[in-house]
């Protein structure tokens, strides 16, 4: 089944966050290469792309999973969390309609 995972950054993440990617990123690759990544990233804190200083609000992965305990715990160690960016983290089962 599907899960989102929701994440929201504690305040001034962004500095955490780049230390954090290439080992947040990795974990999502496998996640990709296993095929059950559906879709993967940041919500910037300013309606751009590219929010520079402004940073990143929250994450959000959509990832199929054996269980939400699975999701749950795939989650948790996150490199995200263990370097404190994300302050809360919510999974969710999804169901995918469209497209």
């Amino acid at each position: 089944m599907l899960y989102a995972i929701i994440s929201e950054d504690v305040v001034d993440s962004l500095e955490k966050r780049k230390l954090a990617r290439p080992d947040h990123l990795a974990r999502l690759q496998l996640l990709k290469d296993e095929g059950r990544l559906i879709l993967a990233g940041p919500h910037p804190k300013i309606d751009n792309d590219n929010p520079g200083d402004a940073g990143f609000s929250g994450s959000l992965v959509v990832a199929e999973f054996n269980s939400l305990a699975d999701a749950e715990a795939w989650a948790a160690v996150d490199p995200y969390v263990a370097a404190g960016v994300y302050a809360k983290v919510t999974v969710k089962p999804f169901k995918k309609v469209l497209p």
